[in-house]
């Protein structure tokens, strides 16, 4: 049968609708056509921005040969990892038990029955070829060895993913991770661990909570000295601002340089928060700067966000990014174009490829006029060439991670216009992705997938309204969060405490999967953690808190063990000691706007803050809380015991220090 990926939603699929494989989308109809023609499905799994991805299409998915040895003995299925984390996840597993590593592009080989013999990653050609040939070999000769051993490993990767014994994340648990962190910073380069570098926003976050409970000098070191490393470096974007997805080096010089949405929403929150915990200018220009990206390069025609840039430009990595002093002197002129060469790192010998240079700033320039004519040159220079893909499908959580970071950072930095940006985004998310009570996955163009929504679009999405309720004192998104986390309660909950991260009437899979850890984004268990806590401290709802709680102590053993693979559940973990820290403004005057800039720039990390008239619809924490004296007043409550109303900023910030 021919190629049917040409109606699909996903633009990585579409990238692969010429190919000469017979590539199909997942589905009960790749299985039965396994079945009856008795051959072994061959499971690609990558994603648009992938550059890896790119080099095993073009060696072999777009080779002849290979497609008559694939359309021959197998049938072909691609998945799109960010579209269906589901089957990514299960499979992964797989690849990662079976090889010790895993990675993207993800090559299984299953049985009609989905069970996995084999699994790897990127293999060149002539090495898939030999794979192509073994497991014809092997399903034709050994048939009952290679399906025990299928049948084997769905066995034991079951076994594996069983509920584990809980722990709970307390002072004690939280001081010991961060000790644990600071065993594993880099002090040359800041950071944790060596090459390749990933940008840690989660733990970054944690640290920074933990800071703002506890005054710990350490705790805020490691996030300021991480954040500055970062925005300094070249997988910084300079002159557009946005962070790419990780630098193959330990010093933040060469990124790999596909831009994702999840990436730089998280980490613009953190620098937001940085700025408000240190009053670091840095810190604010590059959250200013990385929120001006996502509303310029990624902001869809509907309000959403896209999911990512890719890492190749035409083929090839950086060529959008990279620089030469030539180049430079090309844009700028002799005197400005060496003066930017020296500013930015741009060498003869070149820190990247072929004598071309990432852009770092490691210094501030000596004359910041000069510099931001300068860098608008050549941002104008570089759009004049070549520019990376876009991969312009619209995530549910990715874009709940986005609305959370331009709420915060809008209300806390002053721009309406990303609050804006936050509400046209939850409207469009909302009123498209949820479709009769239930989440999708996914959209492009203004149009839904069919793939249904996982823990984390739940906990994510929930999470960026009830952010976005905080800023704006709009009673709708409190609404819409509540009913996203009681569908996620009644759909993913595990006997343990934690949540599953697929639903209960969800596609079968050889096993339910479910991850306790927080990799590139908070874990489905973590973000539903985090989101029952904020919603049960902003409605008064004791039963939200308790589950809440649960959740964090079927995380707590991982997270405990590797803070680094548990820092959205850790940060989630100092909110829920410090809180709740429940302020409420009454008032819609000048003074009521002072008091709600005092209550948000606060750093207690279980802090919630609602506002609008007294007794407002929809809003608990506004009921029975009058105007004093016919001036606005804030309310302070700690653990749903208040303080007496407050009327000015200093009794407020009195009332907050307590």
């Amino acid at each position: 049968m021919a190629n049917r990926l040409a109606d699909s939603t996903s633009p990585y699929l579409l990238q692969h609708r010429d190919n000469p494989v017979d590539w199909q989308e997942w589905g009960p109809a790749a299985f039965e056509e396994a079945r009856e023609r008795d051959v072994p499905v061959l499971l690609s799994v990558g994603y648009a921005a992938c550059h890896w991805c790119h080099v095993m299409a073009h060696e072999s998915f777009e080779d002849e040969e290979v497609a008559r040895a694939v359309n021959a003995d197998f049938v072909a299925v691609k998945v799109d990892r960010e579209e269906r984390p589901d089957i990514d996840a299960v499979y992964m597993a797989a690849t990662t038990a079976l090889t010790g590593h895993g990675g993207w592009p993800m090559t299984c080989l299953l049985t009609p029955d989905g069970d996995p013999f084999f699994a790897g990653t990127y293999f060149p050609r002539p090495q898939f070829l030999q794979l192509l040939a073994g497991a014809k070999d092997a399903w034709t000769t050994q048939r009952d060895r290679v399906l025990d051993s299928g049948a084997h490993i769905a066995s034991r990767l079951r076994e594996i993913s069983a509920p584990t014994t809980g722990r709970r994340l307390d002072e004690g648990a939280l001081d010991t991770a961060v000790s644990q962190l600071r065993g594993q910073f880099d002090h040359a380069a800041a950071g944790f661990g060596g090459a390749p570098k990933f940008p840690p926003s989660m733990v970054l976050e944690f640290l920074l909570r933990h800071h703002g409970r506890t005054g710990s000098p350490d705790a805020l070191a490691m996030a300021a000295s991480t954040c500055e490393a970062m925005a300094r470096g070249g997988i910084y974007d300079q002159l557009g601002g946005g962070f790419a997805r990780y630098s193959v080096d330990a010093h933040w010089v060469v990124p790999h340089f596909e831009k994702m949405l999840y990436d730089n929403a998280q980490l613009l929150r953190v620098h937001t928060h940085l700025h408000r915990a240190t009053g670091d200018p840095l810190a604010r220009r590059v959250a200013l700067e990385t929120a001006d990206f996502l509303l310029r390069d990624l902001r869809t025609p509907e309000g959403g966000f896209a999911s990512a840039l890719d890492a190749d430009t035409d083929g090839v990595e950086g060529l959008t990014y990279a620089w030469t002093p030539a180049q430079l002197v090309e844009v700028l002129g002799e005197e400005d174009g060496a003066r930017a060469a020296a500013l930015l790192s741009v060498t003869d010998q070149g820190t990247f490829e072929h004598g071309s240079s990432t852009l770092q700033l490691l210094t501030d320039p000596d004359d910041a006029a000069w510099w931001a004519a300068t860098r608008t040159r050549l941002f104008e220079a570089r759009r004049q060439r070549p520019q990376p893909g876009c991969d312009d499908k619209v995530v549910t959580s990715w874009n709940g991670l986005a609305i959370a970071a331009l709420a915060d950072t809008g209300a806390l930095l002053d721009r309406a216009d990303l609050v804006d940006a936050a509400v046209r985004c939850a409207e469009f998310v909302v009123t498209t992705h949820l479709v009769d009570g239930r989440l999708r996955r996914t959209s492009r163009h203004g149009s839904v997938g069919t793939a249904a929504g996982v823990a984390d679009d739940y906990g994510n999405l929930a999470e960026g309204l009830l952010a976005l309720h905080q800023t704006t004192g709009d009673p709708r998104w409190l609404a819409t969060a509540r009913e996203l986390l009681g569908t996620a309660v009644a759909r993913f909950a595990a006997d343990d405490g934690g949540f599953h991260d697929t639903g209960d009437d969800a596609e079968a899979l050889f096993t339910r999967p479910r991850s306790a850890a927080d990799n590139a984004e908070p874990s489905g268990q973590s973000s539903l953690a985090g989101a029952l806590l904020t919603c049960s401290a902003l409605t008064g709802d004791s039963g939200l808190r308790e589950r809440a709680e649960a959740a964090l102590d079927a995380s707590g053993q991982l997270a405990s063990r590797d803070p680094r693979f548990g820092g959205w559940a850790l940060a989630v973990a100092e909110a829920a000691l410090a809180g709740p820290l429940q302020v409420a403004v009454v008032g819609a005057d000048a003074d009521a706007e002072a008091l709600l800039a005092t209550a948000r720039a606060a750093t207690s990390p279980g802090l919630v803050l609602v506002q609008g008239e007294p007794d407002a619809a929809g809003i608990p924490l506004l009921a029975d809380r009058p105007l004093v004296d016919g001036h606005a007043a804030a309310y302070v409550c700690r653990g749903f015991v208040c303080d007496a109303p407050v009327t000015d900023v200093a009794g407020l910030t009195t009332a907050l220090s307590r």
